[in-house]
């Protein structure tokens, strides 16, 4: 009887004892969200240490998120802020502005392609949302998951984890989101389009460009100082000519290795407790919403500037307005390639890819000061 006792207890001490329907589905994601990454090649630096983060949390008794747990130090970077400032010096350090510089015109495709941000806010708000919930819900159109984030510690911090996995698991798919909308929205012979070179932009240029915008920025929008100001110190280091194996190092393995302990931390959050409700699926059904619609507005003013400029601009780089740098430009160009293999349209898309990134900074920064959360 004692030994039989001892039997049971150990099994009730097993994650095997705890299991529920709930946390079965959460690891088929866990596992679906790995299986993207490493097989379909859809961003896997992000997908990967997503869908370990989502296992992880979800295998009962570990007590990884349990206070004092690795994953619930870890958790710690996002909700006190510290990993998206990390990400967006990364993303400063790796980016060339020069086609935004050389094409300014592409800031309205980066405008254009914000129409998601606004359907998501103004759907969540008639689903029952408060208007700061609701804010924060928007963001995710923008398709930037730092900023994402950062809002949503701002105006809406218990809705944090599903927002955060929203905006970072469409960011990563969008290999699989953008394509049936481009090719529905894009004639066959605009596909075709190969837009000439950019004009060089000289150093001195992109030198000013940084300083400018955190004066510019920060002046009128201070909320969102911790975002912008790495941004564009991570650029600065860049193109100054004088850091160059700071840039290297900030812009590659730094950015790396952030990039996993972010995608961690999103994924710890996806628990079966937390995730398995109707408002979560909510929060992930606007999200998708808002892609699509940032996608499809992003094409059709493309297509108008086509239009207007005598078929110079081929209307696939307005799905890259939305601001996953460089995910989106990478799309727009991959799908160039398809119909024209002389067309490299990557740092075409970059100007509204980077536009498309100050744009979401903005509309952050506007919702934050409005509603007083800053």
């Amino acid at each position: 009887m004692e030994v039989f006792n001892m039997i049971k207890a150990m099994g009730q001490g097993t994650g095997l004892a705890q299991f529920t329907p709930a946390h079965i589905i959460m690891l088929a994601i866990g596992i679906l969200f790995i299986w993207f990454g490493i097989v379909k090649k859809y961003e896997p630096f992000l997908l990967v240490p997503l869908g370990i983060g989502c296992i992880l949390v979800n295998i009962p008794g570990t007590g990884l998120m349990a206070p004092g747990g690795l994953l619930a130090y870890n958790y710690q970077g996002i909700a006190l802020v510290i990993y998206p400032p990390l990400i967006f010096l990364g993303v400063g350090a790796m980016t060339d502005f020069g086609p935004l510089i050389a094409n300014p015109s592409t800031i309205i495709l980066g405008a254009a392609a914000h129409l998601g941000i606004f359907i998501a806010l103004v759907g969540a708000k008639l689903l029952g949302f408060s208007l700061a919930e609701a804010s924060a819900i928007g963001i995710i159109g923008g398709a930037d998951g730092p900023m994402a984030i950062y809002v949503a510690t701002k105006l809406a911090p218990h809705l944090l984890g599903p927002i955060a996995v929203a905006a970072y698991s469409y960011m990563a798919l969008l290999p699989l989101i953008q394509p049936p909308i481009m090719k529905a929205l894009v004639p066959l012979e605009e596909r075709k389009i190969a837009m000439a070179k950019i004009k060089p932009v000289s150093k001195r240029e992109k030198i000013i460009f940084p300083v400018m915008m955190i004066l510019i920025v920060l002046i009128l929008l201070p909320p969102i100082a911790p975002l912008i100001s790495c941004l564009m110190l991570g650029n600065l280091i860049r193109e100054s000519g004088v850091m160059d194996r700071v840039s290297a190092t900030i812009g590659g393995v730094f950015l790396d290795v952030i990039t996993v302990f972010i995608a961690v931390a999103i994924g710890s959050t996806m628990s079966a407790e937390n995730f398995v409700n109707l408002q979560t699926l909510k929060i992930v059904t606007l999200g998708l919403i808002a892609f699509c619609f940032g996608t499809a507005s992003g094409i059709l003013w493309a297509r108008l500037m086509c239009k207007i400029s005598g078929g110079r601009i081929n209307p696939l780089i307005g799905s890259a307005g939305i601001a996953a740098v460089p995910m989106a430009a990478r799309v727009s160009h991959n799908i160039g390639l398809q119909y024209n293999k002389r067309n490299y349209l990557i740092m075409h898309a970059m100007g509204p890819n980077l536009a498309g990134v100050l744009g979401t900074a903005v509309a952050g920064g506007i919702m934050i000061t409005l509603l007083g959360a800053f």
